[in-house]
């Protein structure tokens, strides 16, 4: 059984559809999910997967203003008795990881899923519910390698089994695909062989959008900025458009069914977000959705970022936007450059991060939490 609010969001629950399709004969994946949830920019309703795999459990939630507060209503029924594996997809430090390491059969080895690549003191009472949920844990999961480094001598996680898997991308969906950029370029009003600096994700401070628009200001002519997201932001991109008429466009509201399309009019796209002393990158899911799309990448070396791209992407130092304009004036003046860092990217995506990989590898580690008897 796999709980995690972000489960509200059909492409997250990708992960439980393809560990139900790898697990068949052997594992039945259930996943909890939210009938609702107010996510960062929208109040989202349980959003429907085609051809869903996995069983699913629609709950309601409390108190979802506040993440950290939020908490399930009728999980205890919810989690069945005869469950193995709970896998949490729920921070240990918060009301709802406390609220399922309470209701977690006695007999089911316990699983949680962490982003946390910071190592923070937390408040009362959110100490006190790592410290419980961890002490019912069989083993936890770290989605990026700065989480890894972290928490594997925190208190609580040194002591029990864990492995480093990543977040997937739908490399079915997220695939080079020239007609549909192009279409997108032209409803814009752009030429075809325009050169397109694109960005996908939240418009705030600590993802770098002022650092991306100070190196535009450096790019010598022609160039188009394509800004794809939302947030409290908008009203900087705004005037940084009025500053370039017909040079930018703001895509707001943008389905996750439409992303592959808006990559694929980018030439390439840029992640400069910049760390700051409560945050720094956690994963970046638009750098392997961009790989899979065969867009090359520039990235700030903030937090996961390095590790996700590898080798398949230019790396720059963060808060430095003449080393983010040198890269991405590199990359428009080089064509073969593109291409190499477009196959790179690909072949990363596909080998590390397709979903039926990514759900390979929890499978594997339930296995052997389960053979080793320990519920925790």
């Amino acid at each position: 059984m796999t709980i995690g609010h972000s489960y509200v969001v059909a492409e997250n629950r990708r992960l439980a559809h393809e560990m139900a399709i790898a697990g068949r004969g052997r594992w039945r994946v259930t996943a909890i999910a939210p009938k609702v949830y107010r996510g960062d920019l929208r109040r989202i309703t349980l959003e429907p997967l085609d051809g869903e795999a996995c069983a699913l459990v629609p709950l309601g939630v409390r108190f979802d203003r506040a993440p950290h507060l939020m908490m399930y209503a009728g999980l205890r029924t919810a989690l069945s008795s005869t469950v193995d594996v709970v896998h949490c997809w729920e921070e240990p430090y918060v009301a709802a990881g406390a609220q399922v390491a309470k209701h977690t059969p006695a007999r089911a080895r316990l699983v949680y899923a962490t982003f946390q690549n910071l190592s923070k003191r937390y408040p009362p009472p959110f100490a006190a519910l790592e410290r419980r949920s961890l002490e019912r844990a069989a083993g936890w999961i770290a989605f990026g390698r700065t989480v890894e480094n972290t928490l594997a001598t925190r208190d609580g996680y040194g002591g029990i089994p864990h492995r480093l898997i990543p977040p997937g991308v739908d490399v079915a969906r997220f695939t080079p695909d020239t007609a549909s950029g192009l279409a997108v370029r032209r409803r814009i009003g752009w030429p075809d062989d325009a050169l397109v600096v694109g960005y996908l994700g939240r418009f705030t401070p600590q993802k770098g959008l002022h650092d991306l628009c100070d190196a535009l200001d450096h790019l010598p002519s022609p160039w188009r900025a394509l800004f794809v997201g939302g947030g409290p932001l908008q009203n900087d991109l705004e005037r940084f458009r009025d500053r370039h008429p017909a040079r930018v466009h703001i895509a707001n509201g943008v389905s996750h069914a439409d992303v592959p399309q808006w990559l694929n009019a980018m030439t390439v796209l840029c992640a400069p977000s910049r760390t700051t002393p409560e945050w720094r990158e956690q994963f970046g899911r638009m750098l392997i959705e961009a790989m899979a799309c065969g867009v090359p990448v520039v990235a700030t070396n903030s937090g996961e970022m390095p590790y996700v791209v590898g080798d398949a992407a230019r790396v720059v130092p963060e808060q430095d936007p003449p080393a983010l304009a040198d890269a991405i004036a590199t990359l428009f003046a080089e064509e073969r450059a593109r291409h190499q860092l477009s196959a790179a990217g690909i072949a990363r995506a596909r080998t590390g991060f397709a979903w039926p990989v990514v759900a390979r590898q929890h499978l594997d580690f339930f296995d052997a939490l389960v053979e080793s008897g320990a519920a925790g």
